[in-house]
């Protein structure tokens, strides 16, 4: 469907779907999403009974300025500032992002010019990939039964274990968690770790539709760690999984690397993602410098009731408050902040900045149901990777 027609009192106006307008303005449809639940770009209607998102062709200029601004490397609570706020506002913001960016890049060119001053002038790289030995040719072992076959590019396949492999566990007693699951079917591709504290969760989109049944693979996490490594330096690989087991080939020929599996069931992740509530509450923040004031308390952070290490998110008006339990070395940042405020939250910072640091793109967003309810953390750049991090209690300040 290209769009839908409703009647207006300006006349009749042709309403884009989320696919259709994405397409006209350059922006994933999973960037519209996120800027939908940010508030910077809502859609002019959303179906009741489908949830599907329509857009105005006039949201089109918003639409390509956001794009822009980001491109340019604002934050979104800049961006916002700009888009919406006054003219000696977003002159203010501008000026202060065009001068960090021209440090920045005089600081890049010193550091490139030092590092090409110490090479040595022995020859070119080559950049040849070294070969595992397999012959990605020949047929799957024991292909008695249709194997599974889905082509990826490489560097996508190694973008995503780099997201989702820190989540996996370390749990003796349970080996499963040590484990990520790759899904292969409707036409996507899941991996899914969790160590019951957070999970995280990437969705790829193959770049040849999927081949053969579905298959549900648990992968040892050293393994793909390996894997990883290997298939960034691919143009595009082939995951295949039949009865005997399953590998990934370079698509160009040159090698394989072995997926070993393992066995057990692994947590009903779907039922937990159906069951949970819809947040109350969203933060959208720069992402490094929330990392950054995470990581400045981690070693000094207070415990909850039940002992565990823990840091205080204070969400205001246009503000996050990081802080300890007892509301001790804070330090402000600017945010948007949606939904009833103030709310204060409590996180281990061991579970929160590993969540930060694999997420992409200057702002995070965080979706907040309630203080005791898992989080979602995510970001516009790559709506398809998610991680649910729980929080922990904290106590009553000055208690």
């Amino acid at each position: 469907m290209d769009g839908i027609t409703l009647s207006a009192t300006q006349g009749l106006t042709k309403l884009l779907s989320i696919g259709d307008f994405a397409r006209r303005v350059g922006l994933a449809s999973s960037a519209l999403r996120f800027y939908d639940d940010c508030g910077v770009l809502p859609p002019a209607r959303v179906d009741e009974a489908t949830g599907y998102r329509y857009y105005n062709p006039d949201q089109t200029t918003r639409a390509g300025l956001l794009r822009s601004l980001r491109a340019a490397g604002l934050t979104l609570a800049d961006v916002t500032t700009v888009l919406d706020g006054d003219e000696e506002e977003a002159r203010t913001v501008l000026e202060r992002h065009r001068s960090a960016v021209r440090e920045q890049q005089r600081a890049a060119d010193a550091t490139i010019a030092a590092v090409l001053g110490s090479l040595s002038p022995s020859g070119p790289y080559t950049g040849r990939r070294p070969d595992s030995g397999a012959d990605a040719g020949t047929a799957f072992p024991g292909a008695d039964t249709p194997a599974t076959r889905v082509r990826l590019g490489g560097a996508e396949l190694a973008s995503a274990l780099r997201q989702v492999v820190p989540a996996v566990g370390q749990d003796a007693e349970h080996p499963v968690l040590g484990c990520v699951l790759i899904e292969i079917g409707d036409g996507e591709i899941r991996l899914v770790a969790t160590d019951r504290y957070r999970m995280s969760m990437r969705v790829l989109r193959p770049v040849v539709a999927v081949e053969g049944p579905d298959r549900h693979l648990l992968v040892e996490a050293d393994a793909l760690t390996e894997v990883g490594a290997w298939a960034a330096r691919c143009v595009a690989v082939t995951i295949e999984a039949g009865p005997a087991g399953a590998r990934v080939l370079d698509a160009g020929g040159s090698g394989a690397r072995d997926l070993p599996s393992a066995e057990g069931r692994f947590p009903a992740y779907r039922e937990m993602l159906s069951a949970a509530a819809e947040p109350r509450h969203r933060l959208i923040v720069d992402r490094s410098a929330l990392l950054d004031a995470v990581d400045s308390r981690a070693g000094m952070s207070g415990d909850a009731p039940h002992g565990i290490p823990a840091i205080a998110l204070r969400l205001g008006e246009d503000k996050v408050t990081v802080s300890l339990p007892d509301d001790s070395n804070s330090e402000l940042l600017h945010a948007t902040c949606l939904g009833d405020l103030p709310v204060r939250i409590g996180f281990d910072p061991a579970v929160l900045a590993p969540a930060l640091e694999a997420s992409v793109g200057p702002d995070v967003l965080l979706e907040i149901a309630a203080v005791d309810e898992p989080v979602v953390v995510r970001s516009a750049d790559q709506g398809s990777f998610s991680t649910l991090v729980m929080p922990v209690g904290l106590a009553a300040p000055g208690s």
